[in-house]
């Protein structure tokens, strides 16, 4: 969601003393102070909030009623949790008036726990404006993404009635259309996409307050890989965004990443889109492969993949400190800004095939690299192979890379018109992946 936030404000009070809030989300970062939601702009006086801080989660209300914190850390960017926050200060015992469940499992242990008076009306479920993604009061912003956004008005209800543990997997997995009533002011938004429309009887619609809502295919039943901030082998400052499908810089210095899912074996398709290329200096963008559990540490450091140098020549089979493998084969193209970059990555077979707004790139289709371990896809190290970035930035932003591992977005721009899903009717693209290569996720790894 990055600076985007959504709003409502309620016409009358609700029930203040017991309500049920229920999120799926996705975080883009750590280290960052976010809100998952916020009632009220004044700590003091009236604010009721649930937030990141920076890492733990805290529930917080103006006179500490209440005023949790974990000890726990969420600092997946990968995972999907889906949080419960369950009120009801009727409740006799204290430490059952506020009650937070991470994937269906209640969080006991906490680095400090103020809990309120019993049948104390808390500050939320106010006339007070709701935010959604945002701190009111500082604009702290939540990064990712979120689903399936519950507020259950004058009732308390347990993270069974939201999920479920999977029989086969033993995971904690999404009920998306929960048996739960919602009251007076509860609603049911982000139900299947980017819709604000209350999905529950009330029509409690939100509004988007700020930046841009973008859908995404990325969801908890079926986890898409995106770029990792936790796999971060720079000498400079890369910035994520958008989901960290968006990676750009500042400063000159080698910045490089990769992908938070990866594989041994099967095909797989991703399209990258050069938002920004800058052409003035002679360090290149890398766009290609790497090893997620045996990762080549070193900003610039023996990278495989597909080399666009300063005058925008495209290279393929290379291998780093800026030396081009004497076996690398010359591609016969130029790519420039604006143009979109599609790669095949057999991992069965050690072949890859590169493509220019969707045209395959003659001198590169079912390339065989075998031949070379220093861009071989089953010589890499650690075999698990996963997407990776490695390019030069001299001023800020003056290389960006958007990437679509089938999310169905570029950035923040939503991919409209003909598009196409991969030959399992996964992912959202704008070019046809090849036949029996697939998108970069959970449920194309279970096929």
């Amino acid at each position: 969601m990055a600076s985007t936030y959504l709003s409502r404000t309620p016409s009358s009070a609700g029930n203040r003393k017991t309500f049920t809030w229920s999120f799926w989300f996705k975080r883009q970062n750590t280290g960052t102070e976010s809100a998952l939601f916020c009632v009220g702009t004044n700590p003091a006086s009236d604010m009721f909030m649930w937030r990141f801080d920076p890492d733990i989660m805290n529930v917080y209300a103006a006179g500490n009623n209440p005023n949790l914190s974990t000890k726990r850390k969420f600092i997946d960017t990968n995972a999907w949790y889906h949080a419960v926050l369950r009120v009801d200060t009727t409740q006799a015992t204290a430490s059952d008036r506020v009650r937070i469940y991470i994937n269906g499992v209640q969080e006991t242990s906490f680095s400090s726990a103020t809990y309120p008076a019993q049948n104390y009306d808390t500050n939320c479920n106010t006339t007070t404006t709701i935010h959604i993604g945002e701190r009111a009061d500082s604009n702290q912003h939540f990064g990712g993404i979120m689903s399936h956004v519950h507020f259950c008005d004058g009732y308390s209800y347990a993270p069974t009635e939201f999920g479920e543990t999977d029989s086969t997997t033993g995971e904690w997995k999404i009920k998306t259309s929960p048996s739960v009533s919602y009251g007076t002011n509860g609603f049911f938004i982000l139900k299947d996409g980017n819709s604000v429309t209350d999905s529950s009887s009330n029509s409690n619609n939100f509004t988007v307050a700020g930046g841009t809502l973008t859908k995404t295919e990325d969801n908890p039943s079926n986890v898409i890989c995106t770029m990792n901030p936790l796999m971060n082998y720079s000498n400079g400052t890369p910035t994520f965004a958008q989901g960290n499908t968006v990676i750009n810089g500042s400063g000159s210095a080698w910045l490089r990443t990769s992908g938070t899912l990866a594989n041994r074996t099967g095909k797989f398709y991703y399209e990258a889109y050069l938002q920004a290329y800058n052409s003035n200096h002679y360090k290149p963008v890398r766009i290609g492969w790497d090893s997620i559990d045996y990762p080549r540490t070193g900003a610039d450091n023996y990278y495989s993949g597909f080399n666009i140098s300063s005058d925008g020549f495209i290279r393929g089979g290379i291998k780093g400190v800026d030396a081009y493998d004497p076996n690398a084969t010359a591609l016969g193209v130029t790519l420039v800004q604006g143009d979109y970059i599609g790669l095949a990555i057999d991992l069965d077979n050690d072949l890859v095939t590169c493509y220019k707004n969707g045209t395959v790139i003659s001198n590169v289709n079912g390339l065989d690299i075998s031949g070379n371990s220093n861009c071989s896809i089953i010589n890499s190290k650690g075999y698990q192979v996963t997407p990776s970035l490695n390019f030069y930035t001299v001023n800020t932003n003056d290389n960006e890379i958007y990437f679509n591992f089938g999310n169905g977005a570029f950035g923040s721009t939503q991919l409209t018109g003909t598009t196409y899903n991969d030959s399992q009717g996964n992912g959202v693209f704008k070019y046809q992946p090849p036949t029996n290569y697939l998108c970069w996720s959970t449920k194309s790894f279970n096929v």
